[in-house]
């Protein structure tokens, strides 16, 4: 059975399966919802139910509190229609963004390689390509554990059929265990997407601030390589931070960027460090690297931040005080079902 899903103010009315929810059918269609944590935890996908009747799903009380219910509120990332349903929601232009509709990609691993001690590159080649914007992520299911895995694609979308995911184990993390410990070459595995809304704002012809820490490099890379592949002259800056030297990936690679293309600085920085090894790169936090390195002043600049939720509150707090605001600050922060229920920046509305 499927009802018919109306999505105002853009006045597009779309079908809607039985079990799936608002917000997939919606990225699948091409439109664009806010989201984040697609576990009804947030609230980011928050929307207005105007006609019809919705199942609010696995929606948190905190999240989506009871009077908001009666008000006709639901979380799009859980509710499931049970009637043709008209809703309201806050869908921000974005003339930079290409409409692209969430698809599953099966494809099967080509290779797997050792990035870092904790972070490995895993290669999947795709029955079809997929198409994407440079900083865009995808879902990685994994059914034998009945679960999936959001990661950004960090090559260039030029690539072909052939992506490449860099994922960090989490200690405990079933999905990353399986991925770093289970997964091999040959392994046929599906992905879905592309999804999130983290690209660069090319029409704004301006210079940029790349902001990364672990494996939030991933994003960065693709966007950077992205950029200076169709030729950009603008200036580009990766500001890359790590704990000690032998977690800094694709430290060579960018070095030798920099040196090829003269609109592009790369600074790394190392906040542990061991104080008698011959690193001679900035010893400290991304962003007090950053800081240092415009001298705290980061006026006439695009910022993209990609990386852990306390390096990227850390970043924000920065950029605003070297005199960079909200509307030129870009973020991009993978929730857990845990990240969700912690408070958001109190600086930043859209994080």
């Amino acid at each position: 059975m499927t009802y018919e899903l109306t999505i105002e103010p853009i006045g597009q009315t779309i079908e809607v399966e039985d079990d799936q929810t608002i917000l997939d059918a919606a990225l699948r269609a091409g439109i664009w919802l806010p989201h984040a944590c697609c576990h009804g935890l947030c609230a980011t996908c928050k929307v207005v139910v105007t006609d019809g009747e919705v199942d609010h799903g696995e929606a948190s009380s905190f999240a989506l509190m009871d009077f908001e219910r009666d008000e006709g509120k639901t979380l799009a990332c859980c509710a499931r229609l049970q009637s043709d349903v008209t809703i309201e929601a806050e869908i921000d232009e974005e003339p930079d963004a290409e409409s692209i509709p969430v698809r599953d990609f099966p494809g099967t691993v080509s290779r797997i390689e050792t990035l870092t001690p904790t972070i490995k590159a895993i290669f999947i080649e795709l029955d079809e390509a997929i198409h994407f914007q440079a900083g865009q992520y995808v879902n990685v299911h994994l059914p034998s554990l009945n679960i999936s895995r959001a990661f950004s694609l960090a090559n260039v979308p030029s690539t072909g059929r052939e992506v490449e995911l860099n994922i960090r184990i989490v200690p405990g993390g079933v999905g990353t265990t399986y991925l770093h410990e289970q997964l091999k070459a040959g392994d046929r595995i599906k992905i879905s997407g592309p999804y999130g809304r983290f690209f660069v704002r090319k029409s704004a012809n301006s210079a940029s601030i790349f902001m990364a820490g672990g494996s939030g490099l991933s994003s960065p890379r693709s966007m950077i390589l992205d950029l200076l592949e169709e030729g950009s002259t603008l200036p580009i800056t990766l500001v890359y931070g790590q704990r000690t030297r032998n977690e800094l990936y694709y430290h060579e690679e960018f070095v030798a960027l920099a040196e090829k293309h003269p609109n592009f600085t790369y600074v790394p920085a190392l906040s542990d460090e061991p104080a008698d090894s011959d690193w001679t790169g900035f010893r400290g936090y991304v962003h007090d690297a950053a800081k240092a390195h415009f001298d705290n002043d980061f006026r006439n600049n695009k910022a993209y931040l990609c990386g852990p939720p306390v390096m990227i509150d850390a970043c924000i707090t920065t950029l605003m005080q070297g005199r960079l605001f909200e509307n030129d600050i870009y973020t991009e922060k993978f929730f857990s079902a845990a990240d969700a229920q912690q408070v958001r920046s109190p600086l930043f509305k859209r994080v």
